[in-house]
């Protein structure tokens, strides 16, 4: 049974069409927020530093990303009383624990990029 379909039962089951759980899974599995949040994990970050950082990011999808991240406690925005203000991005304590399995994602892909690579010629080839 598929717990996730039973309100009065908390527990979550992604595979389960209905289950709300599976939104941070797609927030969480979306390139950008992998890439902001590997490169928030480094501290607090300034948004055009972000956007460096995060090489090919357009400020558009860098704002609403970190607009998504903050409205699912994974990052803060903080605001300083500074003329000009100061605006930073910072991972909240939720948002680090997804640090160690976005890091080992990203690390899988530049190890085995090569034997994509490969795979994806092979499989173009026999079209």
């Amino acid at each position: 049974m598929r717990t996730c379909d039973v309100p009065e039962f908390p527990a979550f089951d992604v595979m389960t069409a209905t289950c709300p759980s599976r939104t941070s899974l797609a927030r969480i599995a979306n390139k950008w927020t992998a890439m902001v949040v590997i490169a928030l994990s480094a501290g607090p970050m300034r948004f055009r530093d972000l956007r460096t950082g995060v090489d090919g990011i357009s400020a558009k999808v860098l704002t609403e990303t970190l607009r998504d991240l903050e409205r699912d406690g994974l990052v803060t925005r903080h605001v300083y009383g500074e003329v000009p203000p100061r605006v930073e991005y910072e991972l909240t304590a939720l948002g680090r624990t997804l640090h160690a399995p976005l890091q080992a994602l990203a690390l899988w892909a530049e190890e085995h990029f090569t034997e994509v690579l490969a795979a994806r010629e092979s499989y173009d080839a026999r079209q």
